[in-house]
């Protein structure tokens, strides 16, 4: 019996030293600051959430330019990330212009003045970021891009090689970054197929509507300059170079190259291609 009773008292203390440690672990536990805790996961993910919920907001405008035209919704996505750094750009969040549309030879609307190409170059502005996807369209709709309008809804590549080889951007890397961004996003989820019929309509249908663009606005293009090829300088990941080095190279901040990349962390990889500038 006595044997029994020292038994129990053993168990008993056992469980109270094995709760205590439990309690002190537990303790020390919550008191320790984590890299997993909120505010660290939202400094990690802010890149991609911002891309993510830029999309979001404006997703509806680009399908719906999309069945208008033609344009990609994922093109006109992806050049509306890299253009305005997902929203965050002055000209975005100032004037609602997310592609850097300048005000050219035929615009009556509100201005903002910005050092560009020249000295307080004149940028258009618009009252919701909508307009500037519709006008966006707009610019599209003339004799430099016509043949890209004679491609599918669904054919994104055709359409990121031929905006470089119409002139929309400089970069010979211009195309590559459009077809990352949308299939690291999955953009294009949110083009539609056409049949070949479809297509021809379509494209005899733009055909008229950038000849009549002509007649109404008989303004050579070179004159209006209401938008200069996109010249964005990309970098390629080098050896054991880190954002914060490559940030620090180009002057630019780590959140900017994040913003511009869709970065989640400062985490790359060689040979990994960031964009750095506009």
């Amino acid at each position: 019996m006595k044997k029994i009773f020292v038994a129990g008292i053993i168990l008993m203390l056992l469980f109270a030293s094995c709760g205590s440690r439990r309690n002190s672990t537990l303790g020390t536990s919550r008191s320790k600051p984590t890299s997993s805790s909120p505010e660290s996961q939202r400094t990690n993910s802010t890149g991609r959430n911002a891309g993510l919920s830029y999309i979001e907001q404006y997703k509806d405008i680009a399908i719906e330019e999309m069945n208008k035209y033609g344009i990609p919704a994922s093109i006109k996505l992806a050049q509306a990330i890299l253009e305005s750094g997902n929203g965050n750009s002055y000209l975005a969040r100032s004037a609602n212009n997310h592609f850097g549309i300048k005000c050219g030879g035929v615009w009556t609307g509100k201005s903002v003045k910005k050092d560009d190409d020249n000295r307080n170059d004149c940028f258009r502005v618009y009252q919701k970021a909508e307009e500037s996807f519709r006008d966006h369209s707009q610019f599209l709709l003339r004799k430099r891009y016509e043949k890209l309008f004679t491609l599918a809804k669904d054919d994104y590549k055709g359409w990121a090689r031929g905006l470089k080889e119409a002139g929309y951007a400089t970069n010979p890397r211009y195309p590559q970054l459009l077809i990352d961004l949308i299939e690291r996003y999955n953009l294009q989820q949110y083009d539609h197929q056409e049949a070949p019929k479809q297509v021809i309509a379509r494209a005899h249908q733009v055909e008229e509507i950038i000849e009549e663009k002509q007649v109404e606005q008989p303004i050579p293009e070179e004159v209006q300059e209401i938008k200069q090829p996109v010249a964005m300088v990309i970098h390629e990941v080098k050896g054991t170079e880190t954002l914060a080095a490559i940030a620090k190279k180009y002057n630019i901040s780590i959140e900017d190259i994040k913003a511009l990349n869709g970065l989640s962390s400062e985490s790359i990889s060689v040979g990994e291609l960031l964009v750095v500038s506009k």
